[in-house]
């Protein structure tokens, strides 16, 4: 990534057992357990469980429903889309910005890691210049480590990255760590003052998964060998990195600055939707038809190639028919041999229970009813949800603002970097613009929140009233930029204008041209008065 600047007196530790072992670290080692915990729900990496046959006791995979899962990517779907853009009031920033994104496939990752930082609370972007090319690195809440507790502005960090390599026959890991942090306020000799700002790359080595391991140097593998130990920057005014953490407060540790997780508070919950799921799946599983029938009724072999098959070995029956059981029964009792062995499915009270189990966590989640659960209309739509209800719009709402956030320490670490000649092949910035005048505006596309028809209505009613233009009205309901909207409405004039003043008919009902009932009621009138006189 950054190669060249001073390598710093630090005193590293020679081993780790785990990554909050180390003291710059401040966020307490339970908060990785939390998001250890919500990671299994995330991909469905849950306990086996145990049931009793005949046979024993006995363990099977649990068939559960991932709502972490689903949950998740509604929200993030709802929030940001390839729709979404991002806008700055720098034309040549905002061309680089365009670039930029478009090389990433930004848009489209945005969403897909979005997913994930909403279901395990925490994530980051880390910007960096690669071959004259920025790129962007994406880390999620197990990945990240402020350096800094007690606080919700986070701009000091440590990210992780684990790789995996077969050294003679045998799993090695490594584990690169990622420091960024701002040193004293300093003054050079021309009286400017400033931060440095340091990024320090360790490499770990370990034999074992779940422990950091020994401290090793970054050229040990081929992969980190073009890493700098440290790099400073002298000059930044904001971190090279975007945080992003989930919006409310951390109620699982309060001075933590990572988010919770989207449902950390109501695993329970998605474990009573767990347990109905399962526990109807293996209903229908076991519950086909079984009828028992005395052992005389099934087929015998009493020889095979010549030699005699042991009474006790001699019933079979077809492989593949499971529904006839046959039992010892004397003299062929068909009265207790024979007996229809199948259970009723509990369907109704299944469904009942797993419906009641969705909507708490609609509430709990703070979701619009019918997000989850199937309605006598059908399952919602995501604008039938927010029509009905706008407690998504306001979830949504909510953690647009931390999204906001991140979007506009992404867009400052771009700029940035594009600023710094030196990681630069040519030496030279590619933009020097004012960081302290930038506005960055994001566009979330709203669009699915608004009800559209009721939209055009309201709006017609406003242009008829004068109080919104014409092309206004074209660009908000057709989704037209300014000029493509000039191009409609100068063509609609130019359709028009041939048509005689008294036959002038116009897009917009009650605005020019005569109503078909006037001129009815007007010839009419005409007609009348010609036969009074």
């Amino acid at each position: 990534m950054y190669k060249g600047g001073a390598k710093l007196g630090l005193v590293q530790q020679k081993s780790l057992s785990s990554i909050t072992d180390d003291p710059r670290i401040k966020v307490p080692a339970e908060e990785y357990d939390r998001i250890r915990k919500a990671k299994r729900y995330y991909q469905d990496n849950l306990p086996k469980v145990e049931y009793w046959t005949t046979a024993g006791k006995q363990k099977r995979d649990l068939n559960s429903l991932n709502v972490l899962k689903s949950a998740s990517q509604a929200l993030a779907s709802l929030m940001f889309n390839e729709r979404c853009s991002i806008k700055v009031n720098d034309s040549k920033l905002q061309n680089l910005l365009d670039g930029i994104f478009k090389d990433n496939n930004y848009y489209l990752d945005q969403e897909t890691h979005l997913e994930t930082w909403i279901a395990l609370g925490s994530g980051a972007i880390r910007p960096y210049v690669e071959n004259d090319k920025i790129k962007l690195s994406w880390a999620n809440a197990t990945e990240v480590y402020p350096l800094d507790a007690n606080t919700t502005k986070v701009d000091q960090i440590a990210i992780s990255r684990k790789l995996q390599k077969v050294e003679n026959n045998t799993a090695v890991y490594y584990t690169l760590i990622e420091f960024h942090q701002w040193g004293n306020l300093t003054t050079d000799e021309k009286g400017r003052q400033y931060r440095p700002y340091t990024i320090t790359n360790e490499l770990y080595r370990s034999n074992d998964p779940n422990v950091v391991g020994e401290n090793v140097p970054l050229d040990y593998i081929d992969e980190y060998a073009g890493l700098s130990p440290s790099t400073t920057f002298n000059y930044l005014e904001k971190p090279l990195f975007a945080f992003y953490r989930n919006a409310g407060a951390n109620n699982k540790n309060l001075v933590s600055p990572l988010g919770i997780g989207l449902c950390d508070n109501w695993f329970s919950t998605v474990d009573d939707i767990n347990m109905v799921h399962d526990g109807f799946e293996w209903e229908v599983k076991t519950g086909y038809r079984r009828v028992s029938i005395p052992r005389s009724w099934v087929r015998r072999q009493q020889n095979m190639n010549g030699h005699t098959i042991p009474e006790d070995q001699q019933y079979f029956w077809d492989p593949n028919d499971a529904v006839f059981v046959p039992v010892n029964a004397k003299n062929d009792d068909t009265t207790t041999a024979f007996r229809d062995l199948s259970i009723n499915i509990r369907n109704e009270q299944y469904e009942g229970a797993m419906d009641f189990f969705l909507r708490e966590l609609e509430n709990d989640l703070k979701l619009s009813p019918g997000t989850f659960t199937v309605t006598p209309s059908g399952v919602q739509t995501a604008t039938e949800v927010v029509t009905n209800n706008s407690k998504t719009y306001q979830t949504r709402s909510s953690y647009l603002t931390m999204l906001e956030k991140t979007i506009d320490q992404l867009v400052y670490a771009i700029a940035e970097l594009l600023q710094n000649g030196d990681l630069w092949s040519d030496g030279k910035a590619r933009w020097n613009g004012d960081l302290d005048n930038l506005v960055i505006t994001p566009d979330f596309a709203d669009g699915v929140f608004v009800d559209r028809e009721a939209q055009r209505s309201a709006d017609l009613q406003a242009v008829q009233a004068s109080v919104m233009p014409k092309i206004q009205f074209i660009m908000r309901n057709y989704d037209l930029d300014e000029n493509e909207a000039q191009k409609w409405l100068q063509q609609i004039q130019d359709e028009q204008s041939p048509t005689p003043p008294d036959q002038e008919m116009s897009m917009f009902p009650g605005e020019g041209g005569v109503n078909r009932e006037q001129e009815d009621n007007s010839s009419s009138n005409d007609a009348e008065s010609g036969s009074n006189s």
